[in-house]
């Protein structure tokens, strides 16, 4: 195959003018990643973050938009999770955690869990009980799902773990917080 015919095979057209990256390419393309993520930019998401405590009693927690219903019966979600990460450890070695969803005045929250800040507990209200999988970040959160680790599959550089639902508290008057297009956003309109 020629180079010609090879940079054709790898952008091909697609409606609106526009082209796909990557067919025939091969997986490690970086221009892959950057489509993907790009693709990604415009799926707005709600927003989340995952709690879970180690063996020691530390709390941990970070910032996800990869947070998924899988099933109801039995009721089950899936978080991705970045491999090597504490919250990550956390989750895997106590065998639980715990989804917050963040309501929309929540964004400070969303960010200082994304930043990697080890201070960031002492920084927002939480709270556990002897059923929380995880710290319940109860000003934040307009629902939280506790969960134990079903299955935990590797995938790339990141963890896909599924978590059986065993109790959840949900405040419906609030309005979720959103993520898309790297910025924060309210839902619009009014709440349910």
């Amino acid at each position: 195959m020629s180079d010609q015919q090879s940079a054709r095979s790898r952008s091909q057209p697609f409606a609106g003018g526009h082209s796909v990256v990557g067919v025939g390419a091969p997986a490690s393309d970086p221009s892959l990643s950057d489509g993907l993520r790009g693709m990604m930019r415009g799926f707005p998401t709600g927003v989340a973050v995952v709690t879970a405590t180690d063996g020691a009693g530390v709390p941990w927690g970070m910032t996800c938009s990869s947070v998924c219903s899988v099933a109801l019966e039995p009721p089950t979600l899936l978080v991705c999770l970045r491999a090597g990460s504490p919250t990550l450890a956390a989750a895997l070695g106590s065998g639980r955690f715990a989804v917050n969803l963040l309501h929309d005045g929540a964004r400070a929250t969303a960010e200082l869990f994304a930043s990697g800040d080890p201070g960031r507990f002492g920084r927002v209200a939480w709270r556990t009980d002897a059923e929380a999988c995880g710290p319940h970040l109860w000003r934040d959160a307009h629902a939280v799902a506790d969960c134990t680790v079903r299955l935990a599959q590797p995938v790339g550089d990141h963890v896909t773990v599924f978590g059986e639902v065993i109790r959840v508290r949900s405040d419906g008057d609030c309005r979720p917080l959103l993520y898309g297009l790297r910025t924060y956003s309210p839902w619009p309109g009014t709440a349910a």
